[in-house]
């Protein structure tokens, strides 16, 4: 297949890229300056220059490729507090990809959040993957938009993801967990720390987009989940270890002094199952659980 790959020299793309090649698949990464460009060629892609603005592009890719799996979100307007831009630049892309591929029975595999589950009021058991809501915003209306595009012939699912970590991670919650550790001089959770965060190893999560693509069914929702639920305290605990600096409980109202734009994220009881996800596509992730990997010493150095 040619697959046409927004975010290609991301932190997901720089996994999901090699996994695609890997497997036979020719790959056409969206590239939206030189550093990219170079990055997108290192890994074997095909570069196309452009962004998510540039819509004509995004048409024309999507219409020439064989599938498209859309991994690129601005981080950059999300940090700094303005998720409605965002969201709005994310679903004029998802809309201008659709129609690239309206009709033609391609796959076109999209990327959600499990924090929305939680969010959405799903509360003392695990999130699955047949958890849906009308509405509630744009993350959940992101995720109806991909999956209703199998009304559409366009044979679309939608990779649900929790805290994703690996070596790759550079820019990701754990590191801006690390640099809040960092800053203040001790490791902090909240209240008993014992709120549950699903996670995934970065090579995990681009098998899970490589089998979505190749096989998921149209309006398929799927959990990139290894780890149904990791208690805060221990994150907390990991990093202080790692860093050999104290770990404290701190109460809900110091949690935005002390972790910023993550000070709600932190406090979030997600736990979530991926077990629908397994069976559907016989998906085994197999690489290290968040603790090992943070215990691996990777995140800490300089």
């Amino acid at each position: 297949m040619r697959v046409f790959v927004t975010g290609a020299s991301g932190h997901l793309g720089s996994a999901v890229v090699p996994k695609l090649i890997s497997a036979g698949h020719d790959v056409v990464g969206l590239a939206r300056s030189d550093t990219s460009a170079a990055a997108i060629e290192k890994l074997g892609g095909e570069v196309r220059r452009g962004d998510l603005s540039d819509l004509d592009t995004l048409r024309e890719e999507a219409a020439g490729s064989d599938g498209v799996i859309h991994l690129a979100f601005r981080h950059d307007l999300l940090v700094s507090g303005d998720l409605a831009a965002a969201a709005e630049v994310d679903l004029a892309a998802l809309t201008t990809l659709a129609d690239g591929l309206a009709g033609s029975g391609k796959p076109l595999v999209g990327t959600g959040g499990t924090a929305m589950l939680v969010m959405s009021g799903i509360v003392g058991r695990p999130g699955t993957e047949h958890d849906t809501f009308p509405t509630g915003g744009y993350r959940i209306d992101a995720d109806n938009f991909v999956a209703g595009l199998a009304s559409r012939g366009v044979r679309s699912s939608v990779v649900r993801l929790p805290i994703v970590h690996s070596s790759l991670d550079h820019v990701g919650f754990i590191t801006a967990l690390i640099a809040s550790a960092r800053q203040h001089g001790y490791a902090a959770y909240v209240g008993e720390g014992t709120n549950q965060w699903p996670a995934v190893h970065t090579l995990d999560a681009a098998d899970l987009y490589r089998l979505a693509l190749e096989k998921a069914p149209a309006g398929a929702r799927l959990h990139a989940v290894a780890d149904a639920g990791v208690p805060f305290r221990q994150i907390a605990e990991a990093i202080g270890r790692n860093l050999d600096i104290p770990v404290r409980s701190i109460s809900p109202d110091e949690a935005n002094g002390y972790f910023g734009f993550l000070g709600s994220i932190a406090q979030l009881d997600n736990p979530t199952s991926s077990a629908v996800t397994r069976e559907l596509l016989g998906w085994t992730p197999d690489h290290p659980d968040l603790i090992a990997d943070l215990d691996a010493g990777h995140y800490f150095r300089a």
